[in-house]
């Protein structure tokens, strides 16, 4: 069967893409030497902190850090995840006043009351997306 597959491979116009014979190997951190950095016990948790905070591993955190990026940190998935509700609960508020809106034969029963009742949840829920946002834009706390 792999004969076959192989085979069939061979018949069509596939081109392998190889390095050139000679052609030197790219080098790996890990063929090189390490950097070795000596901190008190504070000062490599604060290290650690920050490179978990950020999404990454410490020694990406102080190569990037040691190179003069700026260290972007990952969202909070959590936050992103009630922004990805609070979101959806806003369409269907907006979905309701809208055939509300159309005078739908559905929505006839609906009184002014519960058309401000509707409109009382869609500020309430922009209020609550507004709070996530900022929890998630502003850090949690400052070092």
């Amino acid at each position: 069967m792999a004969s076959k597959i192989f085979s069939a491979l061979a018949d069509d116009d596939v081109s392998v893409v190889r390095a050139p014979e000679g052609a030197a190997k790219q080098p790996t951190r890990k063929s090189e030497s390490p950097i070795k950095v000596y901190c008190l016990p504070e000062e490599k948790a604060v290290i650690e902190d920050n490179a978990r905070r950020a999404g990454l591993s410490v020694a990406r955190y102080l190569r990037e850090v040691g190179q003069g990026y700026q260290i972007k940190g990952v969202m909070d998935y959590q936050h992103v995840r009630e922004l990805v509700r609070v979101n959806g609960d806003l369409g269907r508020l907006g979905g309701l006043l809208k055939l509300w809106l159309t005078d739908d034969a559905r929505t006839a029963r609906f009184g002014e009351s519960t058309i401000l009742a509707l409109l009382g949840r869609i500020e309430a829920t922009q209020d609550e997306m507004s709070r996530l946002m900022k929890s998630v834009v502003q850090p949690r706390a400052e070092p």
